[in-house]
């Protein structure tokens, strides 16, 4: 009987060994399991971690190539994004590194997000200022445009000016006085003063020139017009003179002297050409009216 006893409990206590053991193989395998998984978690959070770090790499050298951020500011974070690269490509991974890289990760993530608002200022304020340069730089040109427009002007006023003092220069125009016209016919080859107008083959102007002592032998033109009763401008052997479109009858040169002298010239018409009335007889120098005179003819 004992020795049955004995039997029974020496395959009690062997059972509880192999559950034992059996439950120390599975608490051993179950172990392995969940250190796996954290494993392929941590390999898995790696990976990830290693392609976050590498885009803000690519982010801050895009930055660095636009070169429109703080040269230093740009330098230390691409350091550390260097180091905290080789860190992570270097180092076994627990939780609490994890941990450390991911808060690093995110303080340069925010540094990096401070870089980009500052280039986005940056490039606005060059906006800015790229507009203004176009609007300084037109409104330049209209000041140069203006600017010409006012030399041309004023070197065709100082050309003007140069003209007028180049030109002969007449300082007094001429004294005349005691004008008087009246008609002729001709005979016997002289000719003969009348009145009578169907018979008149000559109309005749005479006036005084004062003498002027500052204009002693200078040639002067005066130019007489006679006008019928009807204003029209009566013709010399069927011509007229134009100057600066003023029609004349006559002109005639003077060369002044010391003296007062009278200046008398005739005209030719074709007898029997004139009516009876007024006549007028106009005395022009250059185009300004020095004296005037009628007749009557009749």
């Amino acid at each position: 009987m004992d020795g049955q006893d004995k039997k029974f409990n020496s395959k009690i206590i062997f059972a509880m060994l192999v559950a034992v053991i059996i439950g120390i193989l599975i608490a051993f395998f179950y172990s392995y399991a969940q250190s796996q998984a954290k494993m392929d978690f941590l390999n898995e959070e790696k990976d990830l971690l290693i392609k976050d770090i590498n885009l803000m790499k690519a982010d801050v050298d895009r930055l660095s190539a636009l070169d429109e951020v703080n040269e230093i500011e740009l330098e230390s974070s691409k350091f550390r994004v260097q180091q905290l690269l080789d860190s992570v490509g270097r180092l076994n991974f627990t939780v609490e590194r994890l941990r450390e890289f991911k808060s690093e990760l995110r303080r340069l993530e925010a540094k990096n997000d401070s870089l980009k608002l500052k280039n986005n200022f940056l490039r606005y304020n060059n906006m800015v200022l790229s507009e203004k340069y176009a609007e300084s730089k037109r409104k330049i040109e209209e000041l140069e445009s203006a600017s010409n427009s006012l030399a041309e002007a004023d070197q065709q006023q100082k050309e003007k000016i140069k003209e007028l003092n180049e030109e002969p220069k007449i300082k007094n125009y001429l004294q005349l006085r005691n004008s008087e016209g009246g008609g002729f016919r001709e005979r016997s080859g002289k000719p003969i003063r009348t009145n009578k107008a169907s018979i008149i083959q000559k109309l005749r102007g005479c006036v005084t020139v004062v003498a002027d002592s500052e204009a002693i032998n200078e040639e002067r033109i005066i130019y007489f017009q006679f006008l019928g009763p009807d204003m029209r401008v009566i013709e010399d052997n069927a011509n007229t003179i134009t100057v600066n479109g003023n029609v004349y009858s006559k002109r005639i040169k003077l060369l002044l002297n010391s003296e007062d002298f009278i200046v008398c010239d005739f005209i030719t018409i074709p007898e029997g050409s004139l009516k009876e009335g007024i006549y007028t007889l106009n005395i022009f120098e250059d185009e300004r009216l020095l004296t005037n005179t009628e007749f009557q003819l009749k």
